[in-house]
């Protein structure tokens, strides 16, 4: 026999409700997939496809102010496996790194004890992945190892930091948001504090500017941004032009190089650094809602905004190419004034209260196709982006905006017509980039018109405001065992009760009873309860009463006390019997009442003279046992007499038998005949009173003197023989009833709340409540079992507790959370493949490291056997099932229209790596594919077959987008630059942006221009005559020997002499960018050598200056092997590529490289190459069978010739020892 009833298995969890203001920027979506967002003090975890909370994270003791996930831009192996890192900053300085899916904490680091302003992991991907940068306030920014807690260093400036962003371009650059304007420092790494303060610019606050006077009508627009031309000076602007703390954030564009946007209330500001000045406004109307937040993406030239009313908005910049003139007019000399930003799809706002505001937006970065809004009441809301393809006929001709296009390409590839593909799987393959721009006859053909719109797929609620009264459902026992659920029913301050699933943590039902807050709830079986709630008292102290029978399948609620409960004392409590047959209503200056739970009827309401009680409780003693043995005495006596022949009966006894058969019928119903049951309560003077229930009469039985050394009785529980009193001075006080001893016990914790035996045959434990916190107490021993304290262990207060199962409690407390714990009480996070989940959740992070690759495997070498099958049974994989099974779980959760996809024999391996990247979150893998794919596909489609010409013309029809920068096509990356430079010169208004320009004009080869604007020089300016000199030569710069030797030597002294930029601007005027190039690589200017060469240089030329960067790049003390890869695959170097990879050890990506290659014939066939190949299959093979993945090891030796022979015989040999067995 078992000690306890069964126990169902809770996990210990905690929900969640609204956040604190602290919260408000504690949000980040990361590669993994998974939202992590602050509430309170506590850390949320949560799936974004089935919005699902994964993970609480408990720790902090103070609000969390900043959340954010580790990169994933490295290569994954068993090494450095795929898990889930999140660093968690709060209020008072203290940061934690976690290990998510355990939910330990790995470290901790605290510097000062005030909030962290702001915190980012470091990007840089070949240097340790454990950085992590922090501003501690006021002006600290220090760098730490996340995985050790050690500081690297820490630099102070010289103002009030409040954020920082990293050029996404070049990570030695970072620039600060101070609470004066802009530091931007150019010499970060990881190894030392920036050595200078960096370099100040103040921002003169758009408002101070004469553009908010005209903002409605387009050209008034145009005219008032001609006047808001500079915002960015190196003076400290005039103190009444200027507020500070305007500004709401920074950030690098990470769509295109040297961009950045400043956020205000009322407008974006989109600046280039090269020149500092505003090329670019998106301004709101003065009825418009105000910003808060904006996210720019890097697949596409685009920016999710978050506006006041909580409406999310996508806008995507306008191509120039489409603003052309008609063919009768002149074209515009100018065509681009500025970077214009179209509003493209917007998603429904939501009812801003007090109490409701949006917190924050997080944006997918895998995707960038979905956008989270995170709610002040809890709520968490994700909108995910659909394209619709529409009609000729549809397009809205009044808009100004250019149409958006499909992309030619899905997953990196150009795809036919009929082709499966799924357009809705990220951005960059729903529009097409800004460089796809056909002539038109041939857009008309190919190019189809889409249209996006927001989409909410997921959202998740929080919990209401406290105050909460909570009660579990009753215990789970023997005859319950079919049906039970653990329930739990939460009444809120505003009338509603919520019903709660413990095994999943959902909401089950939300049901509106009560027109005021609910104070108690008490269960009548496992689907009924009894609420009551109170009004605020009126001037005589009098409220409302409401008391509701609520039936939980039908939601049906009735009054209880039909028309009582208008003017008259509060109820303090209600007490269901243990049989659930009576109910007491224990009311405040009134005597109580007895009521019939199963008839709703009043059995008796005690006389005015009565006390009143301050506590009461039911016994657990009955006498239904002997009641239930006359019962089945009297069916046997009836089935005697029907056995009987029917004749024979006579009228007596057949009434006899009617009448039984009556009472079966109704007690079938009820399930239950009247019992007696008895219940205690004491007066206000101490006394405890016994009364007696059955039927419909009370009797009163037996009165106890009071306790001496009790103080006023505040609560009573009872189970088995043990009687337990609490009273306002915290003392406790144990009646053994058998042995007729007490044992007082004073706790000296003040006022006992309330106190509870926990369920389960002869289970004595005990929960008491106090003002200040809990403490189980086990009642045999009489000795206590755990506390918890407010202020001490926890920062919480303790509003209403309760018993889940017999080891688990169930706390409600004031930061709007509610809790299941264990008996320690110690907040603990749990493990995340322990969760019962409703909806499977794609998360490969969650699966141990060898798994996880061994799917990413299984997903990549579709088809198995030439089979497409995504069922992992079907292959030999000798691993536990357990592990099977999950890894099945993982494969069934994937949509149905990624499912088609990766079982569709058309789609290519490229294809196939781009989506596994995505899936899996893998930044690195993602960028190498991207670019592999599309140099792959349009360096090797049918060389010879076509002419140059036609090649080009499909280059240039799709080319890589510009957020890749300088592995984009040398002749989209020329265009792109005049572009830039185009609108920098429409946007000049100092002579130092004309000086810029002139400069960029000069190496760009554009001589005509650059003469121009050195002419325009003002002869009072002291570089005068220096212009007017340098437009001569320019003009009259000619090819004979004399001069180009003196030019070049004139130009190999300046740069000697430290005038590097002059000197290259010289060579660039003689056509020597060659020799350039060589002096900008010689004097470290890498990044400006290769953005030369692309712009200048033929393109044989450029490949060697690239090829020389490689080798900078590849070098020890530069370390960025993986940047280094990306160059050499724009430049088509793949047998290198292939060779680089294989060294690395980077074994999974190098054979699907080859693999990839041979495809499309990428490699000349030669012993080397082959022996690489091979070489590359052989180690992949091998790093497969430590996957324990034979299938898999096996196809990658049998394609490795020579090198994979002993590995197929190794793996073959274990089968054969088994079949001789």
């Amino acid at each position: 026999m078992q000690r306890f009833t069964v126990n169902i298995k809770l996990p210990a969890r905690t929900l969640t409700g609204a956040l604190s203001a602290p919260n408000r920027g504690a949000a980040d979506w990361g590669w993994q997939g998974l939202i992590a967002y602050g509430c309170h003090s506590l850390v949320l975890v949560v799936d974004a496809n089935s919005a699902q909370t994964l993970q609480v994270l408990e720790r902090h003791k103070a609000s969390v102010v900043k959340v954010k996930w580790a990169k994933e831009n490295y290569h994954h192996n068993v090494g450095s496996p795929y898990s889930l890192r999140l660093a968690s900053a709060d209020a008072t300085g203290k940061i934690i790194v976690w290990d998510v899916a355990t939910g330990a904490a790995r470290c901790e680091i605290q510097e000062h004890s005030k909030p962290i302003q702001d915190m980012q992991w470091l990007w840089n991907q070949d240097a340790s992945r454990d950085l992590l940068l922090a501003v501690h306030p006021p002006n600290y920014i220090v760098l730490w190892n996340a995985d050790t807690g050690t500081k690297l260093w820490k630099k102070s400036y010289a103002e009030n930091i409040l954020s920082f962003s990293f050029d996404p371009f070049d990570p030695s650059h970072l620039a600060l948001l101070t609470s004066e304007g802009i530091v931007f420092i150019s010499d970060f790494s990881p190894s030392k504090a920036p050595a200078s303060s960096g370099k100040k610019v103040y921002i003169s606050s758009p408002h101070s500017s004469p553009s908010h006077n005209k903002l409605a009508a387009a050209t008034g627009a145009k005219k008032a941004l001609d006047k808001v031309k500079i915002l960015i000076s190196n003076e400290k602007p005039s103190a009444e032009s200027v507020t500070l703390n305007d500004c709401l954030q920074l950030s690098y564009l990470p769509s295109k190089r040297n961009y950045m946007l400043l956020l205000y209330p009322r407008e974006i500001l989109i600046l280039d650094l090269e020149v500092n000045q505003t090329v670019g406004v998106i301004a709101i109307e003065r009825t418009g809602v105000p910003f808060i937040q904006v996210i720019p993406c890097f697949q596409r030239d685009g920016l999710f905004c978050l506006h006041e009313n909580g409406c999310i908005t996508l806008r995507v910049r306008r191509s120039n190419c489409s603003i052309t003139a008609t063919p009768n007019e002149e074209p515009d000399p100018e065509p681009a004034q500025e970077l214009v930003y179209d509003l493209r799809s917007q998603c429904d706002a939501i009812r801003v209260t007090k109490t409701v505001r949006p917190f924050s937006m997080v944006c997918c970065p895998v995707n960038e196709n979905a956008a989270a809004l995170i709610v002040s009441d809890g709520r968490v809301m994700i909108w995910e982006l659909k394209s619709s393809i529409s009609g000729r006929s549809v397009r809205n001709s009044s808009s100004n905006a250019s149409p958006l296009y499909s992309p030619v390409s899905f997953c990196g590839i150009p795809v036919g017509a009929f082709q499966n593909k799924l357009p809705d799987l990220s951005l960059d393959n729903m529009i097409a980039g800004q460089g796809a721009s056909p002539g038109e006859e041939l857009r008309n053909s190919f190019l189809q018109e889409v249209h996006l719109k927001f989409l909410l797929t997921g959202l998740l609620s929080g919990l209401p405001l406290p105050p909460f009264a909570i009660r579990m459902c009753p215990p789970l026992t023997t005859k319950n065992i079919k049906q039970y659920e653990p329930i739990l029913a939460v009444g809120t301050s505003n009338g509603s009760v919520l019903v709660f699933h413990l095994t999943s943590g959902l909401l089950h039902k939300e049901l509106s009873i009560h027109s005021c807050e609910v104070k108690g709830i008490e269960w009548i079986s496992l689907t009924g309860f009894i609420s009551f709630a109170t009004s605020t008292p009126n001037n005589l102290g009098l409220v409302r009463n409401e008391l509701q029978l609520v039936d939980l399948p039908t939601g049906r609620s009735v009054a209880f006390r039909g028309e009582r409960g208008n003017d008259e004392p509060a109820i303090e409590m209600i007490k269901v019997s243990h049989l659930k047959q009576y109910l007491a209503v224990v009311f405040k200056d009134k005597p109580l009442e007895i009521w019939d739970v199963r008839t709703c009827t009043l059995l008796r309401e005690m006389s005015k003279n009565f006390p009143t009680a301050t506590a009461l409780e039911w016994s657990p003693s009955h006498n239904l046992k002997s009641l239930r043995k006359k019962q089945l005495a009297a069916r046997e006596a009836m089935a005697r007499q029907t056995v009987a022949s029917d004749t024979e009966v006579s009228s007596v006894e057949s009434s006899v038998i009617s009448l039984l058969q009556e009472a079966e019928s109704k007690s079938e119903l009820s399930q239950n005949i009247s019992a007696r049951e008895h219940f205690v309560f004491t007066g206000a003077d101490g006394q405890v009173y016994h009364l007696t229930v059955e039927g419909n009469s009370v009797k009163d039985s037996a009165r106890i003197p009071p306790d001496g050394s009790m103080g006023s009785i505040t609560c009573i529980a009872w189970k088995g023989d043990i009687l337990v009193l609490g009273d306002v001075d915290g003392n406790l006080n144990f009646w053994d009833l058998k042995a007729r001893v007490s044992r007082g016990i004073p706790t000296h914790r003040s006022w006992v709340k309330k106190i509870r035996f926990a369920p389960g045959k002869g289970n004595q434990k005990l929960l008491a409540m106090y003002n200040d916190g809990v403490e189980i107490w086990d009642s045999k021993e009489v000795q206590m079992v755990s506390s918890l304290r407010s202020g001490r262990n926890v920062n919480f207060r303790i509003l209403d507790v309760d018993w889940c199962t017999s080891d688990k409690v169930v706390l409600a407390s004031d930061d709007g959370c509610i809790r299941v714990l264990d008996l320690s009480m110690k907040p603990s996070c749990f493990r995340m493949d322990e969760q019962d989940l409703i909806e499977p959740v794609w998360c490969p992070y969650v699966l141990v490291p060898r798994a996880s690759l061994a799917l990413k495997a299984f997903l990549l070498h579709q088809p198995w056997d030439e089979k497409y099958s995504l069922d992992i049974m079907d292959i030999d994989y000798p691993e536990n099932e357990n592990i099977k099974s999950l890894l099945q779980e993982q494969l069934n959760s994937l949509s149905n229209d990624i499912k088609k996809l990766l079982l569709d024999p058309d789609f290519t391996l490229l294809q196939r790596c781009l989506l596994v990247a995505r899936l899996y979150g893998d930044e690195s893998e993602l960028h190498f594919w991207t670019i592999a794919a599309h140099y792959l596909h349009s360096l090797c489609q049918d060389k010879p077959a076509k002419p140059d010409t036609a090649v080009l013309q499909e280059q240039l029809g799709n080319p890589l987008d510009i957020c890749y920068d300088v592995l984009c096509e040398n002749s989209y990356f020329q265009k792109f630059q005049l572009e830039r430079v185009n609108l920098q010169e429409v946007k000049r208004s100092t002579y130092d942006h004309t000086r810029k320009c002139a400069d960029q004009l000069l190496l760009l080869g554009q001589t005509d221009r650059a003469v121009q604007l050195l002419l325009e020089t003002s002869s009072e300016n002291a570089h005068y005559y220096c212009d007017s000199l340098k437009a001569c030569l320019v003009t009259t710069v000619t090819s004979s020997g004399p001069s180009q030797s003196t030019i070049k030597l004139v130009a190999t002294n300046m740069i000697a002499n430290g005038k590097l930029a002059e000197g290259v601007q010289l060579l660039c005027l003689i056509d020597k960018a060659a020799d350039a190039c060589r002096y900008l690589q010689t004097y470290g200017e890498w990044n400006r050598a290769a953005w030369l060469a692309k712009v200048r240089l033929s393109s044989e030329e450029c490949a060697d200056v690239l090829r020389r960067w490689v080798d900078h790049l590849c070098s020890p003390q530069v370390n960025q092997k993986s940047k280094a890869i990306l160059v050499l695959l724009s430049l088509g170097c793949f047998t290198k590529v292939a060779e680089m990879l294989h060294s690395m050890r980077y074994f999974d990506r190098a054979a699907l490289f080859v693999e990839a290659c041979l495809k499309y014939g990428a490699f000349e066939v030669n012993d080397d190459t082959n022996k690489l190949i091979h070489a590359v299959y052989a180690d992949y093979a091998r790093s497969l069978k430590l996957l324990g993945f034979k299938e898999g090891a096996a196809l990658f030796a049998s394609k490795a010739g020579e090198s994979g022979k002993e590995l197929l015989s190794e793996l073959k040999q274990p089968k054969e020892e088994v079949t001789q067995e």
